[in-house]
């Protein structure tokens, strides 16, 4: 199998959810059925929301940079980052190194437009998204109208909480007010495009047609490394 680097700690229990979907995306016998990886999880990955959203603090890019090298110079052949904000700073990582990069942000588009047939997708994550536009380049051209939800200060608060202590039964009520919304505008098909929403199974609302771009992203480093 090829071995696949992840950038990692951003945040840390998401890094680790990763981990166990990878695990268990393998029917492996033994130990050495199951996929290779080289995780940095460096939680000291300058904060993206201060960044993109305050207008404030450290550049992340340098950093998730340095991070790509040393994986590649560990034995990586290509890269993956669960974290759908970070990948504002895919150029750079791309730039960094010369192994392929696993685009979440991309390969999740492909699955919403496979799904939505037209129309729009509900995106659920942080404000970030949003405002650095980074669902809305994927989606250009292809029919395809994403749609956020209404009340952002309550889903950057859910983030922030799930950072500080945990998912927890309050946190996954916020996010399922936000997918009711978007539900009766519309997005009958969403995506769970935060990985810290990510650890919230099943908070979406009924009738919702949802899935997890941290889900696409872990068949896709299966696919690599057993392709």
């Amino acid at each position: 199998m090829r071995r696949v680097g992840i950038l990692g700690g951003m945040g840390p229990q998401a890094t680790i959810l990763l981990m166990q979907k990878v695990l268990a995306a393998v029917p492996a016998q033994d130990d050495a059925g199951h996929i290779p990886l080289i995780v940095d999880q460096n939680p000291q990955v300058p904060s993206r929301i201060r960044r993109l959203i305050e207008g404030v603090g450290e550049d992340p890019g340098p950093v998730l940079a340095d991070m790509a090298r040393r994986l590649v110079a560990g034995g990586a052949e290509a890269l993956a980052m669960p974290c759908n904000t970070a990948h504002h700073y895919a150029p750079v990582i791309r730039a960094a190194v010369d192994v392929p990069f696993i685009d979440m942000v991309a390969l999740s588009v492909q699955r919403a437009v496979g799904l939505a047939e037209g129309g729009q997708v509900g995106i659920l994550a942080s404000p970030a998204v949003r405002r650095i536009g980074l669902f809305d380049a994927a989606f250009a051209g292809t029919g395809i109208r994403p749609v956020y939800p209404e009340d952002e200060a309550a889903l950057l608060a859910a983030i922030r909480q799930i950072k500080a202590g945990g998912p927890a039964p309050e946190v996954a009520q916020v996010l399922r007010a936000a997918s009711d919304w978007l539900l009766r505008r519309g997005a009958t098909v969403q995506m769970i495009a935060c990985t810290e929403f990510s650890l919230l199974a099943g908070a979406t609302a009924g009738g919702v047609t949802a899935f997890d771009t941290l889900d696409v992203l872990v068949g896709a480093i299966r696919d690599f490394a057993i392709g």
